[in-house]
């Protein structure tokens, strides 16, 4: 490798142990980035089940896919001591974090990310599951958030 990458990977490993205490010249309070991330999380899962109740499985899906985004992103933040990255992919996010998951879990996120994805690309457009199906969903989301909270 040219050594010109390779000083500038070693400048940059520097620099992102540096944020771990400070991000952009600033003390992050780590345990408010936590309360934040899963805050929204515990209100997203309410905002999920309403929208399934009421028939908008896309939408509350959608916030399924959030609400686990938003519980691996406190765990990030625990882990690294960092702002948690701006990445909606579950499965990254989960390796960044030092998150593992048995066979199923892991299934489970990739389901997820396809509905992710219709919240931020439109002309992306996922078979929607059946209803059982789908509480099935909404209720191995909500599993997964309180087993993501109790490893916090």
């Amino acid at each position: 490798m040219h050594r010109l990458v390779i000083d500038t990977i070693r400048e940059l490993e520097r620099f992102s142990v540096n944020l771990k205490v400070y991000n952009y010249g600033q003390m992050i309070d780590i345990p408010k980035q936590i309360d934040y991330w899963i805050t929204g999380a515990e209100d997203d899962i309410l905002a999920a089940g309403l929208l399934i109740r009421e028939g908008r499985i896309l939408h509350g899906l959608f916030f399924c896919h959030l609400v686990i985004e938003k519980a691996i992103k406190a765990h990030y933040v625990k882990t690294t001591g960092l702002i948690a990255p701006r990445s909606h992919n579950l499965i990254y996010l989960s390796e960044k974090a030092g998150l593992t998951y048995d066979n199923d879990t892991q299934i489970f996120l990739g389901i997820l990310m396809k509905y992710q994805l219709q919240g931020r690309y439109p002309d992306y457009d996922p078979v929607l599951p059946n209803l059982d199906r789908v509480h099935e969903y909404f209720d191995t989301t909500k599993k997964l958030l309180q087993w993501l909270k109790a490893k916090l």
